[in-house]
């Protein structure tokens, strides 16, 4: 009983395993798409989908890094914030070499903030997002699909990342 035991936690422990690093940007190929229905109140959501392009498994954690960047590479407002702050602990998601990870972002495209214009629209129009994954660190570009405004100086609620190309979506 006990020789079973010590098996049960070896095996638990990841005896024989390799271990698995973070995963950088250049290892991964990203998405950030509006998700279709998901428009209303003023808000909309998109979703960030990360691709692990490599032969070899990664990980992400939390909540990734963004800029959004405009037409001519020009940065812009970028304030994302948890989703829920404080009541959620990050989770390591492993991503095998072609595997997914996704997070959710929710924002307004047209509904002016404090200090923004409200005649005219209220932040450039955002073509790209420029992402870091946490903790590897570096980058990955991924087109906006398609393009749009974040109010509210950038503004943004951000769920941190789950397995699967569709886990964020609720």
């Amino acid at each position: 009983m006990l020789a079973l035991a010590v098996l049960a936690l070896g095996a638990g422990a990841g005896i024989g395993r390799t271990a698995v690093t973070p995963c950088r940007g250049p290892a991964l190929a990203a998405t950030f798409s509006v998700l279709p229905g998901s428009a209303g109140a003023g808000n909309i959501v998109y979703v960030l989908r990360v691709r692990n392009r490599t032969a070899t498994s990664c990980f992400v954690s939390g909540l990734p890094r963004l800029l959004l960047v405009g037409r001519t590479g020009t940065a812009l407002p970028t304030h994302p914030f948890p989703e829920r702050p404080g009541a959620l602990t990050a989770v390591m998601v492993v991503l095998k070499p072609g595997g997914y990870a996704s997070a959710r972002a929710r924002f307004t495209p047209d509904v002016p903030g404090p200090g923004e214009p409200t005649l005219r629209a209220c932040e450039p129009i955002a073509y790209r997002l420029r992402v870091t994954p946490q903790p590897g660190g570096g980058t990955v570009v991924a087109s906006i699909v398609p393009p749009t405004r974040v109010c509210v100086h950038g503004s943004m609620t951000l769920s941190g990342f789950v397995a699967g190309r569709n886990g964020a979506i609720p």
